[in-house]
């Protein structure tokens, strides 16, 4: 429950008390024979009111008490139940129904005490039962439809949750069909070219002769290509990335880039779909540094907040402000990742040169 509900809830409860007491104050100054006394009592049953939710038994004892008194002192006439009734609502709708019928007893005995022998007090005081009973009726209504509203919400989120899990199992089954398809179709075929241009080269070196380049190209692109395919083919088979940012700038780092690390802030364990997209922006950052950036040098930072947590994957190399790249796959795919938690993403050249990916993930929603 957010603060703010917290302190709505609490000034509507506050309100409650204020109308009640002015209602029950106004209507006891009319009784020439209510005294200051009658006053205190008046105040502190309506005050109590104001912690209904936070202790609903003790309120309505307080309430009780305060309302039995108060008859028995200046023997009022029937608008003096008001706040013992709403004490009495309040505590059926939490789940007391019992103590509501107990307190209604105490507060009926004690009008019927002012005047037991009275023919007008005992109706009075009959009228008054019905609206205790109808006070507990409705109490125990609402508590009702409260846990059918409860339930209801559950539902609908069970609901969406098991849509989203039968979304992600078809998802997961379309990435297994289309690794087969690429499997049977491509991998076959590019070892077979693979193969060949092997032998080509070995029969050529083995009789002295001189190697075409084209054919050293088809070679060197075939034997690219495998790998390429292969880690194309592991991510389609796996649901989660395996690894973390220090990972990737760690196999960077081993293939040659000049990838440096920092991490600030409280770091701290991620939210999965958090953790997935960092992982992803990451190495796609990385990847396409690799590709541009040439010779460059290539800082990833990782700062945390609070609420949320910046990546910035910036290089020194030859990207021109003035001409910006036109978005791929992977820019495109980093930017509907952001998107879907509730971030921001700026991915273009620096003035001063290279190519910056700074993305905001918030983490306070995501928790």
């Amino acid at each position: 429950m957010s603060g703010y509900s917290v302190t709505r809830k609490g000034l509507a409860d506050a309100a409650l008390a204020v109308v009640v007491g002015a209602i029950a104050v106004t209507v006891a100054a009319f009784d020439a024979d209510t005294t200051p006394v009658d006053y205190v009592f008046l105040v502190l049953s309506s005050a109590a009111l104001a912690l209904y939710r936070v202790a609903p038994r003790a309120v309505l004892v307080i309430a009780t008490v305060g309302g039995a008194a108060y008859v028995l002192h200046a023997h009022p006439g029937p608008a003096s139940a008001l706040t013992v009734f709403v004490a009495v609502a309040t505590a059926a709708s939490a789940g007391h129904r019992g103590w509501a019928a107990a307190a209604s007893g105490v507060f009926l005995a004690a009008y019927l005490a002012t005047g037991p022998t009275t023919h007008d007090v005992v109706e009075r005081t009959a009228l008054l039962a019905g609206w205790f009973l109808c006070a507990v009726v409705v109490g125990q209504a609402d508590r009702n439809w409260q846990a059918y509203l409860r339930q209801t919400e559950q539902r609908a989120l069970e609901a969406e949750r098991t849509k989203e899990e039968a979304a992600l199992r078809r998802a997961g089954e379309e990435r297994l069909r289309i690794a087969r398809e690429l499997h049977d179709s491509l991998t076959h075929s590019i070892s077979i070219v693979k193969l060949q241009a092997g032998v080509a080269v070995h029969l050529a070196r083995k009789r002295g002769e001189e190697i075409p380049p084209a054919l050293l190209a088809i070679q060197d692109a075939s034997g690219e290509a495998m790998r390429e395919l292969r880690s194309t083919l592991e991510i389609l088979r796996t649901d989660e990335p395996t690894g973390t940012p220090a990972l990737l700038v760690e196999r960077a780092c081993a293939a040659g880039l000049a990838v440096d690390l920092t991490v600030s802030g409280d770091e701290r364990p991620l939210p999965a779909t958090v953790d997935r997209a960092v992982y992803r922006i990451v190495q796609e950052a990385l990847t396409n540094a690799a590709r541009h950036a040439g010779a460059a040098k290539i800082a990833v930072r990782l700062a945390y907040s609070e609420d949320d947590l910046t990546i910035r994957v910036e290089d020194d190399g030859t990207a021109d402000p003035s001409r910006p790249p036109a978005p791929g796959v992977g820019l495109t795919g980093m930017r509907e990742r952001v998107a879907a938690l509730g971030g921001t993403l700026d991915a273009a050249p620096r003035d001063e040169g290279g190519f910056a990916v700074r993305a905001r993930l918030p983490l306070r929603e995501a928790g």
